[in-house]
């Protein structure tokens, strides 16, 4: 074949859109096959109740998995709109490398190899949009950085807003972006880019501000982990290599790091690549830092390796056969879970995918038209509101687990005084029965009747932090406040089951010290929206050391739930 045939054949874009079409095709059958992934399922239920913003994301994910979702209920609609971004994610990347002449069939054999694009090819989470709007970015921004148009800063303040309703890891990518290219600032057409998307977000901003921040305080707080492990560090950069390509993760962050910085577009690329990378290595000082997370640098990372196969020899022979042979691990993978063999369904990651179709049938045979509580965990519910297409369960989160989603939903005052299916993981002296699934997943439950929660009440402490002395008598100011539509009291009188205020002392999660309030806690009633202040005072514990404390009602049977921030105690 001539040279320039050659040439030709490896620019077009025909071999991309047969790719393109498999791609696409495979998404959609594995989105159809693939049971709803608990994760997914609680997404769902933020399209249930569309907000400006949720506990754990903003609400780009809501709309997404909304539209689809409208077209159909069932698994491929949840995930339609992810499948056909991320095919349209795909081609937006293909269009920039143009520019730099890359192979198509180089283009098609490394997008193939990054194990996280199939990951988020049909698996819908807050990753799905921030793919998109990533890539997005980057196709506006090659144009906006060669031709300063007015036009373009506008589609640029678009998508940076979209990024951020996505999911606030695009700060990272709008950040280094600026890092990159420092004269930005100099044009008048940046700032109609920051502040078209500040006015933009603006409506996120309010919802945060009047629910009191509960995004910043979960992911800037509340997701460190007590103890660092070495682990946490050591185990980042294998699950990035993972992420990448099982067996050529290695070999794509050796050829992007080889790159030549020959416009202001590859070094966007680049310092997004390093910096993302390297915040979330720093981010692993205070926790684990989950492999997706770094989504964002995956999109510079794949178009740096196929600049640099262009710009240098391309790969050897032996690397041919090796990301072919990666792809085809990843095809049967993925192949595995559209047939459901047992070697897939059995590994405990992947687990979650299968069975819950039939589990939550079987629940709804024993409950009927009842509601149905599930401790501490937010997919099982949402996996059983999925399916039943409906709103009939909630998380019990207690004072041992987080904060979640249900406690904003309305969910809990639909349940009070009614009969409750109740469900966990552990066996209680309360629980009278057990639900066991074909997968040997196990729930003891129990009937309840009368239910008397106070999940979404919330309980301020004016210390965020304090050391004491052993068995010190200690005074609290607590603030009450009541955020339901109706009035609410903590009198026993009329009640089927007694409600108690407690302090709790807790070492890794487990009970130390509790201490409960007096019978005056038993006089408060407290109007709809109304607060009132209350002095609790318990002992320290007796033993020194660190303690994680909080405030919890409890009412009978349940364990408690947390309604306090954690206030950090030493006993010294």
């Amino acid at each position: 074949m001539p040279d320039n045939a050659v040439n030709t054949f490896t620019q077009s874009n025909k071999p991309i859109w047969y790719f393109l079409l498999f791609w696409t095709a495979l998404n959609l059958l594995q989105s159809y096959t693939l049971e709803v992934h608990g994760d997914e399922a609680y997404y769902w239920m933020y399209s249930r109740f569309l907000d400006w913003g949720y506990f754990d994301h903003p609400p780009m994910v809501a709309v997404f998995i909304r539209i689809g979702d409208s077209i159909m209920h069932n698994e491929l609609g949840l995930r339609l709109l992810t499948v056909l971004s991320n095919s349209c994610s795909l081609y937006l990347i293909w269009l920039m490398l143009k520019k730099y002449t890359v192979d198509a069939k180089w283009f098609i054999i490394i997008a193939s190899s990054l194990f996280i694009l199939h990951m988020y090819g049909f698996t819908t989470t807050a990753d799905s949009p921030l793919l998109f709007f990533t890539v997005l970015f980057y196709y506006v921004y090659q144009r906006y950085v060669e031709e300063d148009k007015w036009l373009q800063a506008v589609v640029l303040a678009i998508i940076v807003a979209c990024l951020l309703y996505s999911k606030y890891h695009g700060v990272l990518l709008v950040g280094f972006t600026i890092l990159s290219n420092i004269k930005l600032l100099t044009r008048k057409s940046f700032w109609l880019i920051a502040i078209g998307a500040a006015v933009l977000y603006i409506p996120h901003i309010l919802w945060q501000v009047n629910h009191d921040y509960p995004s910043l305080k979960y992911h800037l707080f509340d997701r460190s982990a007590e103890e660092y492990h070495a682990e946490f560090t050591y185990l980042y950069p294998v699950g990035q290599l993972l992420m990448a390509g099982p067996l050529v993760g290695w070999f794509l962050f050796y050829s992007a790091f080889r790159v030549k910085i020959k416009d202001a577009f590859i070094r966007a690329l680049v310092v997004n690549c390093i910096g993302t990378f390297l915040f979330f290595m720093a981010t692993s000082a205070k926790g684990e830092v989950q492999m997706h997370w770094t989504l964002i640098a995956f999109v510079p990372l794949l178009m740096l390796v196929l600049i640099s196969f262009k710009q240098s020899v391309y790969p050897p022979k032996w690397f041919y056969w090796l990301a072919v042979s990666n792809v085809a691990l990843i095809l049967l993978i993925r192949i595995a879970l559209i047939f459901q063999f047992p070697i897939v369904t059995q590994y405990e990651v992947l687990k979650g995918y299968f069975g819950f179709r039939g589990w939550t049938k079987h629940v709804k045979q024993v409950v009927g038209d009842n509601y149905v509580m599930i401790r501490d965990g937010f997919q099982d519910p949402s996996k059983y509101n999925y399916y039943t297409n409906s709103a009939k369960a909630m998380s019990y989160d207690s004072r041992y687990y987080r904060k979640t989603q249900y406690e904003s939903w309305p969910i809990e005052d639909s349940i009070q005084h009614k009969r409750v299916y109740y469900m966990q993981d552990g066996k209680d002296p309360f629980t009278t029965d057990s639900l066991l699934d074909k997968y040997n997943r196990k729930w003891y439950t129990v009937w309840i009747n009368d239910v008397r929660t106070y999940q979404r009440l919330t309980i301020d402490v004016p210390q965020k932090k304090f050391d004491t002395r052993p068995g010190q008598q200690l005074s609290f100011n607590l603030v009450l406040h009541n955020p339901y539509n109706h009035p609410i009291t903590f009198t026993d009188n009329g009640y089927l089951h007694k409600a108690f205020l407690e302090a709790c002392f807790l070492q890794k999660g487990n009970d130390k010290l509790i201490a409960s309030a007096g019978n005056d806690f038993k006089q408060i009633s407290l109007q709809a929206g109304g607060q009132c202040k209350y002095t609790f005072r318990a002992k320290a514990p007796d033993v020194k050391g660190k303690y994680d404390l909080l405030f919890s009602i409890r009412t009978d049977p349940f364990p408690g739930s947390r309604n306090s921030p954690i206030i950090s105690v030493v006993v010294e």
